[in-house]
């Protein structure tokens, strides 16, 4: 994998429809935005799921890292290679950004709330627990080799495999958050950079100066205006920043509130040549769900200002957490559940997905398990829990001390293992023991673990932002 390419394509992300967002109140975005009923559509939002115009709404507005435009054609190389890209055959499509826009009924005062790439979750679908921008990643390549071994190739293949990723990470994200996701869109990579030239450029402003030759990114300090390969540079560097992805998603943010700022204060909605070139750009790089019609959600948020829209992330624990797939940002979905509840002040019906139910156990699983943490009748506890859930328990018992809770698994059976995991709390890992038997397991309970159900107390943050919420009211100074 090129360097470059491990950079991580971030922040192009959700400009496109940010855009929507701010769209109100003039004559000629009206008759501009009613042309955005040719966006690109995909057929991935559940029955049920549709909200009306006096409920409240949640969007999922994902950034892919992917090498197609909105009809699944092959963007071509000179393109890639302006943007720091890499090859397109450097690896497949991940959801390098993700962010839920909760919109109230009467479309004011709109939350944002992002979630990092590396949350390590439960995935949709029956894939284990992986980082969450991987849902998407799953399902469109099991998609895609279904979709081969029938003869389907070419854009029609990227389509259909990119609609099945789709519903896996919007199906993640409902059971991650607790909302219920009403509507679905993506831009892909070189959206970021049309959509960002097409306004004129969006004003940031950093603490320090900045130079990464992995994402191209090289400003001083302070306030400048960046558009294009700059503007993709801006946002997704990584290396080098004190916070890692938590400080570019930061970074995202103070983009797109900014960029809100822009479209509705330096005369984007009043100038046609503006306008045009803005629904250009979205309808060549954005998808969005079937049942959206954009022109009457534009119509709906008349009454939402710039200042309106607030960006927060959600609470996270151990950003370097160890797993099989690398350092991950631990999350405990309960206390995330909870942050987002009182942030937008309380649920409606149409806002809460239905509780998602513990996975069936395998009563032929036999699960071993070692209290290694010192906490006197741990492994029964565990043990109980997991018999409740279907498994058979075999040897329970103490060993010695390990700071790490993880679930053993024999080969090829991952699967298994990480539903045990999420039997016993969010923060477990698993790990392969080529030793075990089929359909035999072990759990090692550590330091780290406080019982069934829960993440370590002190490796979670409090469910309040660590940093102020940016608002999409002017220019956010970020690092």
């Amino acid at each position: 994998m090129s360097a470059s390419r491990s950079a991580k394509i971030t922040g192009r992300t959700v400009i496109a429809l940010v855009s929507l967002l701010v769209f109100g109140g003039t004559l000629v975005a009206w008759t501009q935005v009613s042309r955005l009923n040719g966006l690109s559509t995909a057929d991935v939002i559940d029955a049920g799921a549709a909200a009306g115009p006096a409920e409240a709404q949640n969007i999922l507005l994902v950034g892919l890292d992917t090498r197609t435009d909105a009809q699944g054609n092959e963007l071509p190389q000179s393109i890639l290679d302006q943007l720091h890209a890499g090859d397109a055959s450097d690896g497949g499509d991940n959801t390098d950004t993700m962010i839920v826009i909760h919109i109230p009924a009467g479309g004011k005062n709109a939350s944002a709330f992002s979630i990092p790439r590396d949350s390590y979750v439960q995935l949709a679908g029956g894939y284990g627990k992986h980082k969450i921008n991987s849902a998407y990643t799953y399902a469109q390549v099991a998609a895609a080799n279904k979709l081969r071994a029938q003869g389907v190739s070419g854009a029609q293949l990227n389509v259909q495999a990119a609609q099945a990723g789709a519903k896996n990470a919007i199906q993640t994200v409902q059971q991650f958050t607790g909302l219920t996701i009403n509507h679905f869109a993506s831009v892909n990579l070189v959206g970021f950079y049309d959509i960002s030239e097409a306004i004129g450029g969006v004003p940031v402003c950093l603490n320090t100066a900045v130079h990464d030759s992995f994402s191209g990114a090289d400003f001083p300090a302070g306030e400048q205006t960046l558009s294009g390969a700059q503007a993709l540079a801006f946002v997704r560097q990584r290396h080098g920043l004190p916070g890692g992805d938590l400080d570019r998603i930061r970074r995202q943010q103070a983009f797109m509130a900014s960029m809100a700022h822009t479209v509705l204060s330096a005369g984007t909605l009043t100038d046609p040549g503006k306008l045009s070139g803005l629904i250009d750009a979205v309808k060549k790089t954005v998808v969005i769900d079937q049942t959206w019609d954009v022109f009457s959600f534009a119509q709906e948020l008349q009454n939402l200002g710039s200042g309106r829209i607030q960006f927060q992330t959600i609470p996270v624990g151990n950003p370097a957490l160890q797993t099989s797939d690398g350092d991950a940002v631990q999350v405990d979905p309960t206390q995330v559940q909870s942050f987002i509840r009182q942030a937008i002040g309380g649920t409606g019906p149409s806002t809460v997905a239905t509780p998602t139910t513990t996975p069936t156990a395998n009563s032929n699983a036999l699960v071993d398990v070692e209290n290694a943490g010192g906490v006197t009748g741990l492994a029964a506890r565990v043990a109980r829990e997991l018999t409740d859930q279907g498994y058979r328990t075999g040897d329970v018992g103490n060993v010695s001390s390990r700071k790490t809770t993880v679930v053993d698994y024999p080969p090829g059976e991952r699967a298994e293992a990480e539903s045990i995991a999420q039997v016993l709390g969010s923060s477990v890992g698993t790990a392969l023991d080529s030793a075990l038997r089929s359909r035999h397991f072990r759990v090692y309970l550590g330091t780290d673990y406080a019982g069934p159900g829960t993440v370590t107390p002190a490796a979670v943050t409090s469910s309040a932002p660590a940093t102020p919420a940016i608002t999409a009211g002017g220019t956010n100074c970020v690092n």
